[in-house]
């Protein structure tokens, strides 16, 4: 299983939010690359950098700071937060995103992403479904949807998708430990890659998403409040 460190972005800075309100904004580092180095250092391949300015604002704003990390780093990033155009997509190709995630544009317009698989190959893109009580929620988690997490995953899995982020707004920032019984649901009605996403707060959560299945989980929050130790997560790696 992929381990995926998660850095969120607000005017450039490394920050997390709890349940994806901005209100509750905490910033952790005002320097993203040091934080990047420092999971690379621990043997961490991957990252998942997060635009929460882009996710707001509906197109790309932090792809200064995408640049910065994938010049001075080997890690294989996956971008995402404010991807709406074909423009969009070309700067965060262009700045180093090794995949993005496509989140609300993947609700609001299902054509383009067509398009973007065509063009770039399903291993680029990464489907994004956050959901509140299995419905799917969009625009940086502030607009509540009716459509069913099942349905919306299975809808793009039939368009060559291959891997989706699942976060479960309700766990996002809690460490409570993450919606097993959703990503187990996920896996038995679907044959898709499932990265698990929020609620991680320990090590043992992680070996029990690897157990269910899962492809990938990401970390955020207990690896900045010190619940998970990065020593500890390089030996499990």
């Amino acid at each position: 299983m992929r381990i995926i460190p998660a850095i969120d972005i607000i005017d450039g800075k490394c920050v997390r939010l709890t349940k994806g309100d901005y209100a509750t904004q905490k910033t952790y580092n005002e320097n993203p690359l040091e934080v990047a180095k420092q999971f690379e250092y621990f043997g961490i391949e991957y990252l998942h950098l997060v635009d929460l300015d882009g996710a707001r604002s509906s197109k790309i704003i932090n792809h200064k700071t995408l640049h910065t990390i994938a010049c001075n780093t080997n890690l294989k990033i996956d971008f995402g937060g404010g991807l709406k155009s074909n423009a969009d997509l070309e700067i965060a190709f262009e700045n180093g995103a090794s995949q993005i995630t496509a989140g609300s544009i993947a609700v609001k317009n299902e054509a383009l992403v067509l398009e973007w698989i065509l063009r770039y190959g399903a291993e680029k893109i990464i489907l994004g479904a956050d959901c509140l009580d299995k419905k799917i929620a969009t625009n940086g988690w502030l607009e509540n949807s009716e459509i069913e997490l099942i349905d919306f995953i299975k809808k793009y899995q039939q368009h060559t998708l291959q891997t989706v982020i699942c976060t479960d707004i309700s766990k996002d920032g809690m460490l409570g430990g993450p919606s097993f019984d959703l990503y187990q649901e996920i896996l038995k009605e679907t044959n898709i890659n499932l990265i698990a996403s929020g609620g991680v707060s320990s090590l043992d959560d992680l070996l029990a998403l690897k157990l269910i299945g899962c492809e990938g989980a990401i970390i955020g929050k207990a690896l900045y409040e010190g619940k998970i130790n990065l020593k500890d997560l390089r030996e499990l790696c």
